[in-house]
């Protein structure tokens, strides 16, 4: 007789209008989530909204540049526990959760390929 397989099944298939994810799912809320929450003010004053819309677009632009800039160059990454690792920048994942690094020298050795999440990194800084 054969063995039966376990079937994984999931709750909800992907969305096409929200990346894959339900909006309403906590997956999605954990992940996708803004960083800044909308001030109390702007929601009433549509003049305040557009400039706070307008400020985040360009905070978002300037750290965009910022990750095409450090690509393939030399790049330290100031992480918690003070731990500081060099490695030379690859890309980003879209969400920017992850960052792809090669030659990653940490306090016990080099990998060659690594990925950082960027909930562990503090800051980072790059030669021009």
């Amino acid at each position: 007789m054969a063995t039966p397989v376990p079937v994984l099944r999931l709750p909800k298939g992907p969305d096409p209008n929200s990346r894959g994810f339900d909006p309403n799912s906590p997956r999605f809320i954990a992940l996708c989530r803004t960083s800044i929450p909308t001030s109390a003010a702007a929601e009433s004053d549509p003049q305040q909204l557009q400039e706070e819309q307008h400020a985040r677009s360009v905070l978002r632009e300037s750290f965009l540049r910022c990750l095409l800039a450090m690509s393939n160059k030399k790049v330290r990454f100031h992480m918690h526990e003070k731990v500081n690792v060099e490695a030379t920048f690859g890309a980003s994942d879209i969400d920017v959760l992850n960052f792809q690094v090669s030659d990653l020298h940490t306090p016990i050795g080099v990998q060659k390929e690594a990925l950082i999440r960027s909930q562990d990194v503090i800051s980072f800084t790059f030669d021009v």
